[in-house]
């Protein structure tokens, strides 16, 4: 008898998915830990990797953003550098360690590996992928750690072969992997992530699915349309829109078997900043997009984002989850907007309103005249000038503003939500019972600014570049450099705290539950890691760059629990029941960056 896999969660207590089922709904059944006794939590035990040994160093940082996975009594947790290891869960002892060998001098933009995903064959075998950064899609056996002789090449699937259009030779890092693939009825879906700025033909974002027992390619899905004869093929317009690279999806890509379907979080098309080589929407890009597994074929699409300028990928994974108002995907997005889409027919379950926005002053640009607003906003969309410190309102008073979506401009522009949202890669965590969705959010300002080839002075651009934290990315294929930063002076947001949230929405009514700091003393807290929900009425989060994990009661936002971090915790929780019947949680943390280096996974547990 096959036994339901929802019914094994309630059963075993295991992990065994990055957001708990394939559905990425992140809700935990377990009650041990509880609003009454979650006070009392203590670490368990605490694992290191090893990679802040001197051996693993790398030319720029590593982030430990890993979710481990737990099933059949053991716990698979990845690292930065692709490394898989498997522990006891109970008690942290090491069984087994896979070293993919990553060559070390590699630049990695985003240098992070935020888990594994499992899979059983016919004959009960179980097997750990892990795509690895440099692009390798590796099988491995979950009882020695040693790769599947007969997936792909001797184990591995490289993924920088057969793309429209390659990773630049002198520049492999353009294209490289940052999520754990889906497992969907014998097949593995992986997407990728791509450096966004480079040039307008970046590596091309194709989704595509392998063959869990092999490793052959069965299907590949282009998010620039490739087909004239595609309903979307007008939306880009020029004569090198269709070469664009981009629009890939890097977040977790959440799986709904019952219908067969995979659902894509999509990006921005390449480049960023400037869109005058991509006129149009740019369908599929920066989209929520449904497609049959096991054919790759789209079932239907839903944009959140026209003709993106800004930066506002859909970094979040869906959820898929029930509401009072029927089947749903979740996308939180950069924007800070939560769009709530009918999972059959992706069309929206609450309001979403085309409004007009700003138009684009800079030559060659075409802004899309109006951007989809959805009626449930997580975070602020505008900033007065009133509202800020004067040395902060000294920055911002020359720069281009007029509220969300004002487009980036030759004389600069203010940004709110900046390009790390609003939503990041954390993304949403729902509670069934409750109708709950919870999402932490950034508040930070940004400032972007676009500088005429000919104009620019590199020497002046380093010197700026070292006193004011400014970022300068040649855009290749256009006739600008993009400057950006994030405005904080004395490293002090310029925005009103708290500079980070956690936010609770009903789904019954589409209103806030609360809304409240995260982080920092009340201060708020920049967060880059997701939520989880238990049945025990707790959201655990940690996120934040003060180095601390902490539980809120999912229907007051009170704080409940509050623990130290060796580092940041920039990665999500999870939870899980041991062999001895306890309730574990566990995180990874070592963030990088303003959240601290590290290389600790901490489990926390009730005391005997």
């Amino acid at each position: 008898m096959i036994i339901p896999l929802t019914l094994l969660l309630l059963q075993t207590g295991d992990w065994p998915a990055y957001g708990h089922d394939r559905a990425g709904g992140r809700f935990s059944p377990l009650t041990t830990i509880n609003r009454s006794n979650v006070a009392q939590l203590k670490v368990a035990w605490t694992y290191h990797t090893g990679e802040m040994a001197p051996e693993f160093k790398t030319e720029r940082p590593k982030q430990f953003e890993a979710t481990p996975l737990v099933v059949d009594g053991t716990m698979y947790i990845s690292t930065p550098l692709g490394r898989v290891i498997a522990l006891d869960p109970v008690t942290g002892a090491e069984h087994w360690k896979f070293d993919p060998h990553l060559d070390l001098k590699l630049e990695f933009g985003d240098f992070a590996n935020r888990g594994v995903s499992t899979w059983v064959d016919e004959a009960g075998r179980r097997r750990i992928f892990v795509a690895v950064i440099d692009a390798r899609l590796i099988a491995l056996d979950a009882k020695t750690g040693k790769p599947i002789d007969e997936f792909g090449n001797h184990g591995t699937v490289d993924l920088r072969a057969g793309l429209r259009t390659a990773p630049r030779t002198d520049y492999p890092e353009e294209y490289e992997e940052t999520s754990p693939p889906a497992i969907v009825h014998g097949l593995v879906v992986v997407g990728s992530a791509i450096a966004d700025n480079g040039r307008i033909n970046a590596a091309s974002g194709e989704v595509r699915a392998f063959d869990a027992r092999t490793g052959a390619l069965r299907w590949t899905w282009d998010p620039v349309v490739q087909d004239s004869t595609d309903p979307a093929w007008g939306t880009w317009m020029g004569p090198h829109a269709h070469q664009t690279g981009g629009a890939n999806v890097w977040s977790v890509i959440a799986v709904d078997s019952a219908r067969d379907w995979v659902i894509l979080p999509t990006t921005s098309p390449s480049v960023d900043y400037f869109g005058g080589e991509r006129l149009g929407d740019n369908h599929y890009g920066n989209s929520v997009v449904a497609l049959h597994a096991t054919t790759g074929k789209m079932v239907w699409n839903f944009q959140t984002v026209h003709h993106d300028l800004w930066d506002f990928d859909n970094a979040g994974p869906p959820a898929l989850v029930k509401t009072p108002r029927g089947e749903a995907v979740l996308e939180a997005t950069k924007t800070g907007m939560l769009f709530v889409l009918d999972r059959e027919t992706g069309k929206p379950l609450f309001p979403v309103e085309e409004r007009p926005v700003p138009a684009s002053t800079v030559p060659g640009e075409q802004a899309s005249p109006t951007q989809p607003f959805s009626s449930i906003i997580l975070s602020p969309h505008h900033i007065s000038l009133d509202s800020v410190t004067p040395d902060c309102r000294a920055l911002m008073a020359n720069l281009r503003y007029e509220g969300i979506f004002t487009p980036p401009s030759l004389e600069g522009t203010l940004q709110l939500p900046s390009n790390i949202g609003g939503v990041n890669w954390g993304g949403v965590a729902y509670d069934p019972s409750r109708a709950i969705v919870v999402a932490g959010v950034n508040t930070v300002v940004a400032e972007v600014q676009l500088i005429p080839n000919d104009q620019f002075d590199r020497a002046a651009a380093d010197s700026m570049s070292s006193r004011y934290d400014y970022q300068y990315t040649r855009m290749r294929g256009t006739p600008y450099i993009m400057r950006r930063r994030i405005i904080a002076p004395h490293h002090v947001p310029c925005s009103p705290q708290p500079w980070g949230r956690l936010v609770a929405v009903s789904l019954q009514t589409g209103q806030k539950v609360w809304d409240v700091p995260l982080g920092n003393d009340g201060h708020g807290s920049p967060n880059l890691g997701g939520p989880i929900v238990t049945a025990g009425g707790l959201v655990f989060m940690a996120a934040t760059a003060d180095r601390k994990i902490r539980a809120f009661d999912i229907e007051s936002g009170r704080e409940l629990w509050a623990a130290d971090l060796p580092a940041g915790g920039r990665a999500t929780p999870m939870t899980y029941k041991g062999r001895d019947g306890r309730q574990y949680v566990a995180v990874a943390a070592g963030g990088g960056d303003i959240f601290g280096d590290g290389d600790a996974l901490v489990v926390f547990a009730l005391p005997h």
